[in-house]
């Protein structure tokens, strides 16, 4: 389903988002913002994440820079000491 959605977020940056031009209030785009959350959340939290996103897109809205947030480690970093022997 990743897949699916990844293609059809392509295409439609190469054949529908150019007709709008330069219209996003936010950056990255919003069409470029559902591409890398689908790409590094997965379909179903990647899909929220980009709903979210279009839900925040209105014209009273500040816009400006909104990144996808990054994926949560699934385990803490443990530090292995290494003394000497």
């Amino acid at each position: 389903m990743k897949y699916v959605l990844i293609g059809l977020l392509r295409a439609y940056r190469a054949l529908i988002s150019p007709l709008y031009g330069q219209v996003c209030r936010y950056h990255p785009s919003c069409s470029a913002y559902a591409l890398e959350a689908v790409t590094e959340h997965g379909s179903i939290r990647g899909t929220w994440l980009a709903v979210r996103r279009l839900g925040r897109c209105h014209p009273w809205a500040a816009g400006g820079y909104d990144p996808v947030p990054h994926r949560a480690a699934a385990e803490p970093t443990q530090h292995v000491h290494r003394g000497r022997a």
